[in-house]
């Protein structure tokens, strides 16, 4: 018997006809084209220019307001999953994060007193 995985990872932008394609198999009406398109963990998002659909996650978006602030949440992200923040606004770091965490209060690093830099 063989098992299927779905690899989770960066989300990426899809066509409107991959989306339409999906809704169709879904059995879901397409009188016309939805704006969002809810799935379990993801919102798809249709773009101003109504060719693409944005993949949102709590995690990660595929707009290119996401690709050009990595590690802060885009608009998309604020809207559908308002109660998760991205790594980078709270001021931790993750595990797999090179970021030192910083001493004063937020995770924010203080200012530089010379006479203690070495």
């Amino acid at each position: 018997m063989t098992t299927r995985e779905i690899l989770l990872g960066a989300a990426v932008t899809q066509s409107t006809e991959a989306v339409v394609s999906l809704l169709k198999y879904l059995g879901k009406q397409i009188d016309t084209l939805p704006q969002t398109v809810d799935l379990p963990g993801m919102v798809l998002v249709l773009n101003n220019k109504q060719d693409a659909f944005y993949v949102t996650t709590a995690t990660s978006c595929s707009c290119p307001s996401a690709a050009y602030r990595p590690g802060q949440q885009c608009k998309h992200q604020r809207r559908y999953f308002p109660g998760t923040v991205a790594a980078k606004d709270t001021g931790k770091s993750g595990p797999d994060s090179i970021l030192v965490p910083g001493k004063w209060p937020g995770g924010h690093n203080g200012p530089v007193i010379p006479e203690e830099v070495v």
